[in-house]
């Protein structure tokens, strides 16, 4: 197989995406005939992250250079956050990533192919992107930004876990989990914030009830946090962004809810979902090293390091890349072809369920369209498991891609993409491909995929431990 020139060998295909070209493969590939030194760093609150890599450095060669640190700056944008891009030892590039780093609120049509980038850095740091241009030597030192998350459980707690299509709830006396469920709501299609403030306030409140009193709350929300402060998140996506008042109640709306309990002051703690799903991993199986990866509405990461602390990166995997596809579906919100959110995720299986053969009734939401294909499994239909042996196969191919970024020993698989039949076809086939693949990585990274409750539920236990009580 060729792309831009570069060619790789691919042994095993998604049965029902055989256009698939996997990013991962296909940087393997490229970075075996570069020799061209190139650095990226990126800055964030004071905090710098570097990577060194090569290119090829020929006119001829050119586009697939662009397109290599392009998707390559994508990931690192998305996987770390910032709003400085530096870029040494390729002048050229630089002026043509200027070029689709841009983003005119006034006039979308002066708008660069990656305004929506733009965009969402600006409205996470208050900050415009930038592509800075400097020597090595120019490089500002890398600054370490890793944290000690979680691991409390006395007292009497609630841990949250807000995905797009339900949310989960734990009561938790003292380590004992006593009551969890999942609620449905419908968070991405309400354009007022209220409907969260009082939706999660509610299941709060019933929470205190059954407890008697609440000691702590800690929540694993989608979305990007600074603090407890909700920046962006696709729980609101429908909130009108030029609603000043509006934005200011997502901002805060986990001390809000918080301040609804008790006497007003019981401690809370937001953390990105993905983050709470490498914790969950960290958890309940003593292992560190572990990269969180939770198949939801959307696909959400997060790591713990050898330490078993968090980086405090977005971690934002959904629009991160990982198919260089051209003709690849487009993600409705980033706008950009080829990330993760159309791959491992609820959407990743609705995109795939009619190239099986597989409608959907009018009027079915995502989730219910996914339960739709796991009851199709469940009763032995062929192209139902075609669906999830598809997604396996996406995932072995980009848990290379994802060991360039994260050096990460234990995956640990959650969601509701994963539960049932479906969840364990999609782990023996990644496993499969793994072996035949990639048997370094096969015999060095440990897959785990929890039983079924922790599958579901396991992300609010985990959160109910983030806040310490003082």
């Amino acid at each position: 197989m060729e792309y831009l020139g570069i060619k790789y060998e691919v042994k095993n295909m998604p049965q029902l995406d055989d256009d698939f070209i996997p990013l991962g493969k296909w940087m393997d590939a490229f970075l075996s005939t570069a020799n061209y030194p190139v650095k990226i760093g990126i800055e964030r609150q004071g905090k710098n992250t570097d990577r060194e890599t090569k290119i090829h450095g020929t006119d001829d060669m050119f586009e697939a250079d662009y397109r290599y640190l392009e998707r390559y700056i994508k990931f690192l944008l998305w996987s770390i956050g910032g709003y400085r891009i530096y870029l040494s030892g390729t002048e050229r590039i630089a002026e043509r990533l200027k070029q689709e780093y841009v983003y005119d609120e006034t006039d979308p049509s002066q708008n660069g192919k990656r305004w929506f980038d733009v965009q969402f850095m600006e409205d996470v740091f208050d900050k415009t992107i930038e592509i800075v241009l400097v020597s090595y030597e120019q490089f500002p030192e890398e600054v370490d930004s890793s944290v000690s998350i979680g691991g409390h459980f006395d007292g009497n707690r609630i841990g949250l876990d807000l995905g797009g299509s339900d949310l989960k709830v734990s009561l938790l006396k003292d380590g004992e989990e006593i009551f969890s469920e999942e609620r449905i709501w419908h968070p991405k299609t309400q354009t007022d914030p209220q409907y969260h403030f009082d939706f999660i306030s509610k299941v709060l409140r019933e929470g205190e009830e059954t407890l008697g009193h609440v000691d702590a709350i800690g929540i694993s929300s989608a979305g990007v946090l600074l603090g407890n402060d909700l920046r962006l998140s696709s729980l609101f996506i429908k909130v009108p962004r030029e609603d000043k008042e509006a934005w200011r109640q997502v901002h805060t709306v986990f001390d809000r809810v918080a301040q609804t309990i008790g006497d007003g002051t019981v401690p809370v703690i937001a953390a990105n979902d993905g983050d709470i799903s490498a914790l969950t991993g960290a958890l309940n199986y003593d292992k560190n090293n572990v990269l969180g990866l939770a198949f939801g509405t959307s696909i959400a990461g997060g790591f713990v390091n050898e330490e078993g602390n968090i980086l405090g990166w977005f971690n934002e995997l959904a629009f991160a890349p990982v198919d260089l596809n051209e003709a690849a579906a487009m993600d409705e919100w980033s706008v950009d072809i080829g990330v993760a959110c159309k791959y491992l995720s609820q959407d990743g299986v609705i995109k795939l369920a009619p190239r099986a053969g597989i409608y959907f009734k009018d009027g079915l939401t995502p989730a219910e369209k996914l339960v739709v294909v796991q009851e199709l499994v469940k009763e032995g239909a062929d192209s139902a498991r075609k669906v999830f042996e598809s997604i396996g196969c996406y995932l072995a191919h980009i848990i290379p891609l994802y060991r360039m970024f994260y050096h990460f020993d234990n995956l640990m698989l959650l969601g509701r993409v994963l539960s049932g039949e479906g969840g364990e076809i999609i782990l023996n086939e990644c496993k499969r491909i793994l072996r035949e693949e990639y048997p370094d990585i096969s015999s060095e990274v440990n897959l785990i995929l929890p039983d079924e409750k922790m599958r579901k539920v396991g992300q609010a236990y985990a959160a109910a431990s983030l806040p310490e009580i003082h």
